[in-house]
Formats: structure tokens, C-alpha cells, sequence
């Protein structure tokens, strides 16, 4: 990866959030992070679920992601404007796959 092709660290860690005492991202702000739409990044995530374990990634309950809906500005009106399911989320926490040494 080039130095011209690194993100801010601001944009980054503006979307990190604290949840279920861990930091998270949301697959939307993922999604935006590698420029690919929602839909299109969760189905690469399902496809690959071998690759997210547990204490690697889970999905919001109702009542998680309506307090963090709360939090955020207000939500555009008309159909097609919102999600259908559930966000997921992606800790901070490493996976033997992923570790270089």
C-alpha cells in the first residue's frame, strides 16, 4: 500500500465505536472504508464466515442498534433509505490468520 493510498487516521477512528465493552466498526463504515456498497461487503463477509470468528465479528441486536440509531442524525425519509437486517460489527480483537510476523 502506497503512502497516497492511506486513509487519515481521523477518518478511521471518527467511526470506532465502544459496544459490549469493545471497540467496534460497523460493516457500513467498513464498506465505505474499502469503497464498496453495504450489501456487496456483508455478502463477502457471509461467504467467508470462516474467516470472522466470534470474538472477531457479531451482528447488533434490535435493541443495540436502535440505541446507536438513536445517536446518529436523523434518518432520511422514503423507501429503500434503510437497512433491512441487522448491522454487523468488527472488533479490534486479532485472528491467527490475519497476524504477520
Amino acid at each position: 500500500m502506497t503512502e497516497s493510498s492511506l486513509l487519515p487516521l481521523e477518518t478511521i477512528t471518527h467511526h470506532i465505536l465502544l459496544l459490549r465493552g469493545q471497540k467496534i466498526l460497523l460493516d457500513a463504515d467498513l464498506a465505505a472504508l474499502y469503497d464498496v456498497p453495504t450489501k456487496r461487503f456483508n455478502e463477502q463477509v457471509r461467504r467467508n464466515l470462516e474467516r470472522f470468528p466470534a470474538d472477531f465479528m457479531f451482528q447488533l441486536t434490535e435493541e443495540e442498534w436502535a440505541a446507536l440509531r438513536s445517536q446518529f442524525a436523523t434518518l432520511k425519509p422514503g423507501r429503500g433509505q434503510h437497512r433491512k437486517y441487522l448491522p454487523y460489527a468488527f472488533t479490534e480483537q486479532s485472528h491467527p490468520e490475519f497476524d504477520r510476523d
